[in-house]
């Protein structure tokens, strides 16, 4: 019974911290500094998603081991600049991992 009281009290007080920056964000005004520092949030925090999973444990060291997912990445890196379209970043990065796994690279 204790667990489900302090599972109750987290998430209450979780949900009560992030509603509170909903209902004040229209009546705070940061800094100029401070947005431009946050539009670089997103793109680090993606890096940092993605970066392990095609670099693996061994980093840049063992870039030469992760060819297709390296490949895949850049494909991916292409068509998200030249179309912004989430959709098609998703399917070419995975259609050319499965491809470059496929042909046993």
């Amino acid at each position: 019974m204790r667990a489900w009281i302090v599972f109750l009290v987290a998430g209450l007080g979780t949900y009560l911290l992030r509603a509170s920056f909903i209902l004040a964000g229209t009546a705070v005004t940061l800094p100029t500094w401070i947005e431009r520092a946050l539009r670089y949030v997103g793109p680090a925090v993606f890096a940092a998603i993605v970066a392990p999973p095609v670099l693996g444990d061994g980093g840049i060291a063992a870039a030469p081991d992760r060819v297709p997912e390296i490949v895949a990445v850049l494909a991916a890196s292409l068509v998200a600049w030249r179309t912004g379209r989430v959709i098609w970043v998703l399917v070419v990065g995975m259609v050319a991992l499965w491809v470059l796994r496929a042909l046993g690279l």
